[in-house]
């Protein structure tokens, strides 16, 4: 498999150096040169294979003869060994609950993933890599746990100082070792800014070998389809392919889900649940793609208002717009919507919503409501416990925080401020 950059100026390159690269050198971002079919049984008899299969299968024609099949395996053994479950909230409406692993949070598959094929690649390499990242919230967490201590790479995290939770704070900032936190005194808009300089300059690149772990990265982005894989394996009514709605702020994971469902995963329709963060809902109404500062919200992991991956999304459908309004609903929830939603759920279903999955369950019900569905999925992204600031006192008591929680949070944060000009990061990055 071979990958080619969005904005067409760079050679073809294969998933080991897209993967070292990060973004490609014209600024692109790698994307496969074809669409691979998925395996028969992964649709027809997904239930007799066990999960590391699944994902072996699934992530194996991207990765091609870069990595050998017996590395393969173990990678993806290690990157899916907790549930990735479905849990039916009703009679109607199910969560495909993505926050049982290391960081509670779905980024962890895709980090594991991508630390241990970058630890694989720079074994035989004599340069050490820095993996340099933005994040808006659970990123950081699942790049810093995914990526300690593993030999020959730095990891230096940018994150928005006082616009993430004090849980995503503490597991990105209380490692140590080769993990290191700068705390910006702006938006995720100005950490991802000051990250995609630092890539463009030659005076840095020339020091020190950046590749980034945002879902740019082919190897962070990619892994993310198994998700979807395994909650087809699970899913009760094959005859019936649900629509499912996933929360959205960056758009790697539901570009994901969509590379999936083109490769021939039998998904109904699917939905970018956004918060007021609403670019891409506009794009689908207006046809005008308008970046725009960020705005704070509840979900603060969806806090992006210029979403990197949805160029993915675009390059899928190859910039066809009728193909995507087929296949893509975008909506834009409020706070207010957010909160009354988890309320509701919990005292209804006793189901505890963090807020990107309430977004995500609330865009769903809407959905079906118009279109006369009857089943659908959602994705539950991160644990609610990390955002107690979104839930009531009610819904806080049928939490139960896990001893690694209580653990994590009496760590002493370690981390360096900045206001939000390149140039500090820049000499710091020299020094």
């Amino acid at each position: 498999m071979n990958y080619y950059s969005t904005s067409k100026q760079s050679p073809l390159v294969d998933f080991r150096q897209a993967t070292i690269d990060g973004q490609a050198p014209d600024k692109g971002l790698y994307f496969p040169e074809k669409i691979p079919v998925a395996d028969e049984e992964l649709i027809t008899a997904s239930e007799s294979l066990t999960d590391e299969e699944i994902a072996f299968r699934v992530i194996r024609p991207y990765v091609g003869t870069t990595i050998p099949e017996d590395k393969l395996r173990a990678i993806v053994r290690e990157a899916i060994n907790f549930p990735i479950p479905i849990v039916p909230v009703n009679d109607s409406i199910s969560s495909l609950e993505l926050f049982h692993g290391p960081t509670l949070a779905f980024k962890d598959v895709g980090a594991r993933f991508m630390s241990r094929c970058l630890g694989h690649f720079v074994t035989y390499d004599s340069k050490k890599v820095t993996v340099l990242v933005a994040t808006s919230g659970d990123t950081g967490g699942a790049v810093a746990h995914g990526f300690y201590g593993v030999e020959g790479v730095d990891v230096v995290i940018l994150y928005p100082s006082g616009k993430v939770s004090d849980v995503q704070e503490k597991q990105l900032t209380t490692l140590g070792n080769n993990i290191r936190a700068l705390e910006i005194d702006g938006t995720f808009d100005d950490c991802q800014l000051m990250v995609k300089q630092a890539f463009s300059d030659e005076t840095v690149s020339g020091k020190r070998f950046l590749t980034s772990a945002n879902s740019i990265n082919v190897a962070r982005w990619l892994p993310q389809q198994i998700y979807y894989f395994l909650a087809w394996k699970q899913w009760p009514d094959k005859s019936n392919p649900p629509v499912v709605s996933v929360p959205s702020g960056n758009f790697g994971n539901i570009c994901a889900g969509l590379l999936a469902r083109q490769s021939g995963l039998p998904l109904a329709h699917m939905i970018a649940a956004c918060n007021a963060n609403d670019v891409v809902p506009k794009y689908m109404s207006t046809r005008e793609f308008t970046a725009k500062p960020a705005v704070a919200t509840l979900s603060n992991a969806m806090d992006v208002g210029n979403p990197s991956n949805f160029i993915r999304i675009l390059e899928l459908f190859r910039h066809y717009f009728p193909e995507l309004e087929k296949s893509l609903t975008a909506v834009s929830i409020t706070d207010q919507e957010t909160r009354a939603t988890i309320k509701k759920v919990f005292k209804q279903y006793q189901y505890v919503l963090d807020p990107h999955g309430a977004i995500g369950y609330l865009a769903l019900q809407r959905y079906m409501e118009k279109n006369g569905v009857d089943k659908g999925l959602f994705l539950e992204t991160a644990h609610p416990l990390k955002f107690p600031e979104a839930l009531d006192d009610v819904t806080q008591t049928g939490i139960e925080l896990p001893e690694y929680v209580r653990e994590i949070l009496t760590r002493k944060k370690q981390s360096i401020s900045m206001k939000p000009e390149y140039p500090l990061l820049r000499d710091y990055l020299l020094s």
